[in-house]
């Protein structure tokens, strides 16, 4: 088993409340008041956010009107995230930079290369010999799919020491020009932020510590969905594919492939103690918690990390574990439920167990 020794999540430092974006949001689309500021509000009303943190100060986006200049200010703003995160991490497991033998980064919001822990290696103190491993394009699934990549990478190491990074600047994505209504969701429903992980193989010597256990993963591509989630690129950068018929996939699919993934380990939904879900929105966790059937307040942490900061693509996953874990473990032998869904369209599980 990959054992989970620390998880971080951070956040940039300028936080604004969801009804002040929605003005900001309108005024940069040329609509401060009228018809756009009230379609704004009702977006943003809806969206299950009350706060959000962005790299940078909302006055400064002006700035950043092409893909090439919103991709520069990314990469200084992911980097200096993606940092923050690994180091609280290895503070929190009490372990230095240089123990560390892979690293996983996953991001969806902007293209670097050297890729971003490359970038970050030596101001960590990473060894010259660090195995990494990039991913792009999982999306808001990158969290857990991160998860699953840490895990059987340590299942071929299990003495082995791996770092998870999940950094995301979504407020760089936002579109002016562009008049859609996914455009208008996503501007509502995203944030800024990262979030680390630290897990180790079942031969190393902190194997023993308290945090939780990766027993199995899964993943699963739905056909037929490659346009309802993702990206379409053009010269004024990512533009976002986000259908309005996911919450019903979640309704037809997800909760089955849930169901069937617990049901390989002879569980139900009702023996899981910890649900990990990713917050793609109110509806979605509505979805989710209907066919499963769990109980109120289950979906408590996804709903109250929405609230906090938003969506944060990939991180979020991070910082509803770290939650999770900071409210206290739960008893010995209870299980957990790590869950994302992504561009393909997929779904990321992870099953924990404490």
């Amino acid at each position: 088993m990959t054992r989970i020794a620390a998880v971080s999540g951070v956040l940039p430092a300028h936080r604004y409340r969801q009804r002040e974006l929605a003005g900001a949001v309108a005024a940069l689309r040329g609509g401060a008041g009228g018809e756009r500021r009230a379609l704004a509000e009702r977006f943003f009303a809806g969206a299950g956010v009350e706060f959000r943190h962005l790299a940078f100060p909302w006055e400064r986006y002006p700035e950043f009107d092409g893909f090439g200049r919103a991709n520069d200010a990314w990469l200084v703003a992911a980097a200096e995230l993606a940092e923050r995160a690994a180091r609280a991490a290895l503070e929190t497991a009490g372990m230095a930079a240089e123990q560390v033998d892979l690293v996983v980064s996953t991001t969806v919001t902007g293209v670097a290369a050297p890729s971003l822990e490359a970038r970050i290696a030596a101001r960590l103190g990473l060894r010259g010999d660090v195995r990494r491993l990039p991913l792009f394009g999982l999306g808001c699934a990158g969290g857990a799919a991160g998860t699953a990549a840490v895990h059987e990478l340590l299942t071929g190491r299990p003495d082995g020491v791996a770092l998870l990074l999940a950094t995301e600047v979504c407020s760089l994505t936002f579109r002016r020009a562009d008049d859609s209504p996914a455009n208008l969701l996503a501007a509502a429903l995203f944030g800024d932020g990262a979030g680390a992980l630290l897990a180790v193989g079942d031969a190393h010597p902190a194997a023993g510590a308290a945090g939780p256990e990766v027993v199995a993963t899964r993943a699963r591509l739905y056909p037929g969905t490659e346009r309802l989630l993702g990206w379409e690129v053009g010269d004024d950068g990512f533009g976002i594919l986000l259908g309005a018929e996911l919450p019903e996939l979640v309704r037809l699919h997800v909760a089955e492939e849930v169901s069937s993934f617990l049901a390989g380990h002879d569980l139900k939904p009702g023996d899981v103690t910890a649900w990990v879900c990713h917050p793609g929105g109110p509806r979605v966790l509505d979805a989710l918690g209907d066919e499963l059937g769990l109980p109120e307040g289950a979906l408590a942490p996804s709903r109250a990390s929405l609230a906090r900061c938003g969506n944060l693509s990939s991180a979020s996953v991070l910082h509803i574990l770290r939650d999770v874990l900071a409210q206290g473990p739960p008893p010995p032998g209870s299980f957990g439920l790590m869950l994302a869904l992504g561009p393909g369209f997929a779904s990321e599980l992870a099953l924990l167990r404490w």
